[in-house]
């Protein structure tokens, strides 16, 4: 990774941005500066839509007394002279010019405004921020009607700055309920009760079972804990890989172009699904995903074969054996955590924010089914799997001490066909800065996968 040599940078005048532990000068953590490198260069595109048009100069003047109170927000990445190879927040005046952009628009001009704002986000997707110039994200306001709202703001964030939950967190503490202007919104989801199977048992017929359910889950979890650790060191040196498909990026090469593509999906069909099958929303997420995968590879082997160019649904044009895994991120934090994050703002800093996630190696099961209620029994059998392991506990240390001891070889997610992840929204319907949002579509760029 090249570093940009120690510069001169200006001191915060206006602002006071709040540190964690009160220090500035702090040095990027090793998750963070792993986001640096070739291979995980990742920065954060979040697409929000607003039910009203943009007031540019309202959201400039607010940004000042909100988001920049947060020091990522408000400051350079610089070398640190104290670290071989390691980087440091170093606080600078924030020209607000510099990071809100709203470009001049002739709607008439647009065929589609929704291609447009895809078209934009991709063109984002081919530039990136020069961290010794100015703090890396920035904001731009199109004031465009598209399909599903008034206008658009796309947030540009370096994944180096805070992970999707803690970024979540902080952009709602820039929001407020639609209900109660005063009232910040929340993005926990209340815990479901389940009645244990205690109530079934007197204590001392229950206390046998307890035993054994007990020492089952500890066995299960270490044995699962050994094998995913085992894996995930086997994917790092390379010594397990994904079977090369047309999915499939290639390692070592800069990502190129990202077109996102935002769509908007009804939830009830999950919700029958998973009611009815006893899974979860993330369980049927990942079964869709499967058969989706499943039905395009099998086109594209079909058209690579000439064989019923096009849609071949009805032909197994599909490899044997094709191994294609997703990392899925995992955010670490106790959900108390995330709900206290959102008054940074106010009150400073209570818990780590920044890079706190690890990451799973989830094995997506790629063939044609009969039953297509298959891809969700697979998937939700794996999904257990992987719940009872600390497989993303281990990968976060493992990510922790390589890349403090160098070791550049330690982005395993990069080695894997996909990337999954997803995060919590808020449970009410929220206004930024006075903008009623339609929706919130966030994605990212610069992976290999």
């Amino acid at each position: 990774m090249q570093l940009p040599k120690p510069i001169k940078v200006s001191p915060i005048v206006d602002e006071n941005p709040i540190f964690e532990n009160g220090k500035e000068d702090q040095p990027l953590s090793p998750m963070s500066r792993l986001f640096h490198e070739p291979e995980s260069n990742l920065y954060i595109v979040v697409m929000i839509g607003f039910k009203s048009k943009i007031n540019p100069d309202f959201v400039k003047a607010n940004l000042g007394h909100s988001l920049l109170k947060h020091h990522r927000f408000s400051s350079l990445q610089v070398e640190d002279e104290k670290i071989k190879g390691g980087l440091k927040w170093v606080p600078t005046k924030v020209n607000l010019d510099n990071h809100v952009i709203v470009p001049n628009l002739e709607p008439k001009s647009i065929d589609s405004a929704d291609k447009f704002v895809e078209d934009y986000v991709s063109n984002l997707s081919k530039t990136g921020i020069k961290m010794s110039k100015q703090p890396m994200w920035d904001l731009h306001l199109l004031n465009i009607k598209t399909s599903d709202a008034e206008s658009v703001a796309v947030l540009r964030v370096h994944h180096s700055l805070g992970d999707g939950t803690s970024l979540v967190s902080l952009f709602l503490s820039c929001t407020r309920k639609v209900s109660n202007p005063e009232e910040l919104p929340s993005n926990s989801i209340p815990p479901t009760s389940k009645e244990g199977d205690s109530r079934s048992y007197g204590i001392k017929g229950f206390w046998p079972y307890l035993s054994f359910k007990y020492f089952w889950f500890v066995f299960s979890l270490f044995y699962n804990t050994l094998v995913d650790a085992v894996m995930v060191i086997a994917t790092i040196l390379m010594f397990v890989k994904d079977s090369e498909t047309p999915l499939k990026g290639i390692m070592g090469k800069a990502s190129g172009p990202r077109r996102t593509v935002h769509r908007s999906l009804s939830l009830d069909d999950f919700k029958n699904v998973k009611n009815a099958m006893n899974t979860t929303i993330n369980d049927a997420v990942v079964a869709v995903t499967q058969a989706g995968l499943s039905r395009n590879l099998n086109r594209k082997y079909g058209e690579l074969l000439l064989v019923n160019k096009g849609a071949s649904e009805r032909n197994n044009n599909l490899p044997k054996n094709i191994r294609l895994r997703a990392a899925i991120m995992k955010d670490l934090r106790s959900s108390g955590e995330v709900q206290e994050l959102a008054d940074i703002v106010k009150n400073g800093y209570k818990t780590k924010s920044g890079n706190k996630i690890g990451f799973v190696i989830f094995p997506f099961s790629i063939a044609l089914r009969d039953d297509p209620l298959d891809y969700l029994r697979e998937a939700k059998a794996r999904m257990d799997r992987k719940k009872a392991s600390l497989e993303a506990e281990f990968s976060y240390l493992l990510s922790q001490y390589t890349v403090k001891f160098g070791i550049k070889g330690a982005n395993c997610p990069s080695k894997t066909t996909l990337l999954f992840s997803n995060v919590n929204g808020p449970q009410e319907e929220i206004s930024f800065y006075g903008h009623p949002i339609a929706y919130v579509a966030p994605s990212c760029y610069g992976q290999t996968n």
